[in-house]
């Protein structure tokens, strides 16, 4: 099979934001490229002789993105360049010039996994399903993840930020009364949804526009031993259905997770209020730090009232509440 390999120049400092644009336009399979030098950790991970020799870092870099040649992507390819028209107007881009390229099949799609490597946040270790677990790490508290093509192995900041939330209002909310039900919104590889029951979360509901997410999650959730009475995934669109809002409505929950982009946080806040119950918590992140005002403001337009906000990088996690009046 042939693919079409499109590029963006752009720069190191957008190449989150631009990769999670694509990744929400329902793009799989992106590709980064710079030239920021490898930390030590990095290369101390890395089986080499020689350090790697690299041009010097001139702030550039290059985001690829795959689509199978022969098949019409003039629609997508139009959503793109208005998505990036749009984060022009906020950041410095670059050039944000797209090139064609067509490329034979390879195996771009598992490529990624050499550098998906064990790692900690806080008790939590995260696993790759393919790495065996070392006797040092058999203490914590073990997630194994095989994010497939969907979004999340847990490295990104985002991911980091919000799993140590939820395992904070876990916690808290956790008590005699019971454990707290989860709704995790744009569930990628269901990563939030299987830390929020390993952390003590009493049941967890997924949802992804991406019907592809939904296998991944599904499957990591097994992998991880984890009851399928405690977890249901779907997908849908909570903004566009009107009944499924009003069907999540119903449930009650009383922890929201959103790892996702601030422009989809921003509409979805008023939707996802009368999901929670009151005294419920709202944990949002995916949000560049640009656009924490325009979150902040949008929480509170939605009826909700700001707990806490935490940066790692450039992005910013907000954790709001539902008044309890």
């Amino acid at each position: 099979m042939k693919w079409d390999k499109y590029t963006i120049a752009t720069t190191t400092a957008a190449e989150d934001i631009i990769s999670a644009m694509l990744g929400e336009l329902g793009i799989e399979g992106i590709e980064i490229e710079n030239n920021v030098p490898l930390t030590e950790e990095e290369t101390g991970d890395m089986f080499i002789d020689f350090p790697l020799q690299m041009p010097p870092d001139d702030g550039s870099s290059r985001v690829s993105f795959y689509l199978e040649s022969g098949e019409d992507h003039e629609a997508l390819l139009a959503k793109v360049h208005a998505a990036l028209a749009q984060e022009k107007q906020f950041l410095d881009i670059g050039s944000a010039q797209i090139t064609k390229e067509q490329t034979e099949d390879a195996d771009w799609m598992n490529n990624w996994k050499q550098f998906f490597k064990a790692f900690t946040i806080d008790d939590i270790l995260i696993k790759p399903t393919w790495e065996e677990l070392k006797t040092e790490d058999k203490g914590k508290i073990l997630i194994e993840i095989d994010p497939g093509i969907s979004f999340g192995t847990g490295k990104h900041e985002t991911t980091q930020l919000c799993i140590r939330q939820l395992q904070k209002y876990i916690r808290k909310l956790s008590g005699p009364s019971g454990r707290p039900k989860v709704f995790d919104v744009g569930c990628g590889s269901g990563i939030l949804s299987i830390a929020a029951l390993k952390l003590g979360a009493r049941e967890v509901t997924g949802i992804d526009i991406d019907e592809n997410c939904i296998g991944s999650a599904c499957g990591n959730m097994k992998v991880n031993h984890l009851d399928e009475s405690d977890w249901n995934f779907y997908s849908g669109n909570l903004l566009a259905d009107e009944e499924l809002q009003k069907q999540e409505a119903l449930k009650e929950y009383d922890i929201i997770a959103a790892n996702i982009l601030a422009d989809v946080i921003i509409p979805m806040a008023p939707v996802l209020f009368p999901c929670l119950k009151k005294g419920g918590i709202f944990i949002t992140s995916g949000i560049i730090d640009f656009k924490e005002q325009d979150v902040r403001e949008a929480l509170l337009a939605a009826g909700f009232e700001v707990l806490e906000t935490n940066y790692q990088g450039e992005w910013v996690n907000i954790t709001a509440e539902k008044p309890l009046d």
